[in-house]
C-alpha cells in the first residue's frame, strides 16, 4: 500500500510540472480541441508542430496518472482499512474530474480562471496523496493531538494562509505574459498589485510558520511535528527566493517551471504538517493495527 500512496503523490506534483511546461512553452491550445486533439483525430499530426505533441504528450500523462490511481484504490481495497479506502477513492475520483475541467480549459481557450483552478485541483491532489501515506501509520479511531491546542491552531492558520498563497499566485499567474498561448485570454486585473498581495501573504506565511517552528520546540513536541515544520519553512524560504528572482529577471520560463515545483511541494509540507500534530488511535471495534497509542501534550 505504501509503494502505492508514495506514487500517487509522485505522479501528482509530476502532472503539475509537466502541465506547466505545457503553459510556458505555449502549448495550451497545441491540441484546439478535446477530447480529440482535432476535429479529425485524437492524436496529433506533422502539421500541428511540436506545441501539440508537448500538449498531447501532458494528456497521456494523465493515463498513467489513472492507472496508479486505479492500482491504488484495488490496493486499498484489498487492504481493507475504510479510511484509506475513502481516501484512494477520492484520489481515483480526481483523475476523471481533473480531465473534465482540462477539456472546459481547451474549449474555452485556456481562460485564465478555469486554467487556475485545474491547478488548484492537482495541488489538492497531492496534498490528497500526503494525508493517505500518513493515514497508513495510524489507527481508524478518533484523533488525539500530539502537541497543545494553541499550537493545532497554529498549524490551521499555516495551512489555510498556505492555501491563500497557492490561490493568489495562480491569480497573479492568470494576469501575467505566460497564458499558454499567444491568442490566449488575460484575467486584465494588475500584475504588479496582486504580486503585492501574493508577497504580503508569503511574509505571512513565513511568519506564521517561524511561529509554528519555534513554539513546537518549547513545547517539546515529538521530533516528527518538529521535522515537519522546519522542512515547510525551507520550502517556504526556498519558494519565496524563486518568486523574487522569477519576478525581478522578467518571469523566464525555467525559473516559473521551477517555482510551480515549489507550488507542489508547498501543498505537501504544509499538509504533512497538518496531519503530523496528531495521531489517529486504533479503533476498538476496528482492525489490528500496530499504531501505538499516542499521549496527549497537557
Amino acid at each position: 500500500m505504501r509503494p502505492a500512496a508514495v506514487a500517487s503523490l509522485v505522479v501528482n506534483v509530476l502532472i503539475v510540472v509537466t502541465g506547466g511546461v505545457v503553459r510556458l512553452t505555449g502549448s495550451g491550445l497545441g491540441c484546439p480541441t478535446w477530447p480529440r486533439c482535432t476535429d479529425r483525430s485524437f492524436v496529433p499530426h506533422r502539421a500541428l508542430g511540436i506545441h501539440s505533441a508537448i500538449e498531447f504528450g501532458n494528456r497521456m500523462l494523465t493515463f498513467v496518472v489513472a492507472a496508479v490511481a486505479i492500482a491504488t484504490l484495488v490496493i486499498a481495497w484489498r487492504y481493507g482499512r475504510r479510511a484509506v479506502r475513502r481516501l484512494a477513492f477520492l484520489l481515483a475520483l480526481g483523475v476523471p474530474a481533473q480531465a473534465v475541467i482540462g477539456g472546459i480549459t481547451v474549449l474555452t481557450d485556456l481562460n485564465p480562471w478555469i486554467v487556475s483552478f485545474h491547478l488548484l485541483v492537482s495541488l489538492a491532489m497531492v496534498g490528497l496523496s500526503v494525508v493517505l501515506i500518513r493515514r497508513l501509520d495510524e489507527g481508524d479511531g478518533p484523533a488525539l493531538p500530539l502537541v497543545p491546542s494553541g499550537v493545532v491552531w497554529l498549524t490551521r492558520a499555516v495551512f489555510v494562509t498556505g492555501w491563500a498563497v497557492l490561490y493568489v499566485g495562480t491569480v497573479v499567474t492568470g494576469s501575467g505574459p505566460h497564458a499558454g498561448d499567444v491568442h490566449a485570454p488575460r484575467n486584465g486585473l494588475d500584475p504588479r498589485s496582486l504580486t503585492q498581495l501574493h508577497t504580503d501573504l508569503v511574509f505571512l506565511l513565513v511568519g506564521l510558520t517561524v511561529a509554528a517552528v519555534l513554539v513546537l520546540r518549547s513545547a517539546d513536541a515529538p521530533a516528527a511535528v518538529r521535522r515537519a515544520a522546519t522542512v515547510l519553512l525551507v520550502v517556504e524560504l526556498a519558494q519565496g527566493l524563486v518568486g523574487f528572482v522569477q519576478y525581478f529577471t522578467d518571469l523566464p520560463v525555467v525559473l516559473v517551471a521551477v517555482h510551480l515545483l515549489g507550488a507542489s511541494l508547498l501543498s505537501a509540507a504544509m499538509t504533512w504538517l497538518l496531519v503530523s500534530v496528531r495521531e489517529r488511535v486504533t479503533a476498538a471495534s476496528g482492525p489490528a493495527s500496530p499504531v501505538r497509542r499516542p499521549t496527549p501534550v497537557s
